[in-house]
């Protein structure tokens, strides 16, 4: 599905943050903040290998994200694709890193933490919009 152009321009106007929903094995719902990027009219985001969200998405793509700014929020529902490639999750970990905490903090970082953790890529397709406020 294509993104309006007013939904990109939320999403990517000012450092947001997205709660990512996903399905547990019983059925309840495991939600997450998450960092996040868009790319044409996907959202990427990226994990640790072997959080309960990655768990999730590999037995269930089906997930939910919420972006808000008060009473004004984005709601999207989707498919996860999870990306198991080494150099794609560490670059993409930087990437997104850069993004939130600025180039400085997010070396000292990649080289502390998160270069020695396994990094998934998430690439999720938008299958529904709900938009409010905007």
């Amino acid at each position: 599905m294509a993104l309006d152009p007013n939904i990109v321009s939320f999403l990517t106007g000012e450092t947001r943050y997205a709660v990512l929903a996903t399905i547990n094995n019983d059925g309840s719902i495991q939600q997450s903040v998450m960092w996040f990027d868009v790319e044409g009219d996907t959202i990427v985001m990226n994990t640790k290998r072997g959080r309960f969200k990655d768990r999730n998405m590999l037995r269930d793509p089906r997930v939910s994200l919420c972006f808000e700014d008060s009473y004004r929020y984005v709601t999207l529902k989707g498919r996860a694709e999870l990306i198991d490639d080494p150099e794609l999750g560490q670059s993409g970990m930087l990437k997104m890193a850069t993004k939130y905490l600025g180039a400085e903090e997010a070396a000292r970082q990649m080289d502390e933490m998160y270069s020695k953790q396994e990094r998934v890529v998430i690439r999720v397709t938008v299958d529904s919009v709900d938009a409010h406020g905007l």
